[in-house]
């Protein structure tokens, strides 16, 4: 019987590495006012699983959405959002190079290994949000972000496997802290 038991605890801890090893963590998050801009300094830590990373392989590109909103409560009235920014990196992996590209806006950079591209994508640095003379001083604000897997722009076959299975689910959940204007 105490083996039955064993078995049983050894299976849900089995199953509760499973269940977070497709979740993104959040090292660190802080806003920052350089020359009038409120700039985003984050950290990620995230591990694209073998489903995700053999889709790369076979030419599926996937794209990961960083969510940022910065609200002011109200207590008359629905939270303000005063700024939100939406940033999307497509990934993609090109067999003739070897190489994993990485595209967000105009700006690409290619890297020789997965392991580098979740780095880059888990790290912002200095990303303008906001306009610091938007931002009343004093005032209390609650700064939230998120990293995720977009599935909705997956081919539309991959989509229906999304929906039906957890490795295709990549996504954090959003990460709240306060920030007050000096």
């Amino acid at each position: 019987m105490p083996s039955l038991f064993l078995r049983a605890v050894f299976c849900l801890l089995l199953a509760a590495g499973v269940a977070r090893a497709d979740t993104v963590g959040v090292r660190s998050a802080e806003l920052r006012i350089d020359e009038g801009e409120v700039l985003l300094n984050a950290d990620f830590e995230f591990a694209v699983n073998p489903t995700l990373e053999e889709a790369l392989q076979k030419g599926i590109p996937l794209y990961f959405l960083l969510e940022f909103e910065l609200t002011r409560s109200r207590w008359y009235w629905l939270d303000e959002k005063v700024a939100q920014t939406v940033i999307t990196s497509r990934v993609s992996y090109n067999a003739l190079t070897q190489q994993y590209v990485v595209r967000s806006g105009l700006f690409q950079q290619t890297f020789n290994a997965l392991d580098e591209v979740e780095r880059y994508i888990g790290r912002v640095t200095s990303r303008p949000v906001a306009q610091a003379a938007s931002l009343a001083k004093g005032t209390r604000y609650e700064a939230a972000i998120r990293l995720r897997l977009d599935v909705n722009q997956l081919p539309k076959p991959f989509q229906v496997n999304a929906l039906a299975s957890r490795e295709w689910t990549l996504s954090s959940d959003w990460y709240r802290w306060t920030f007050i204007l000096p």
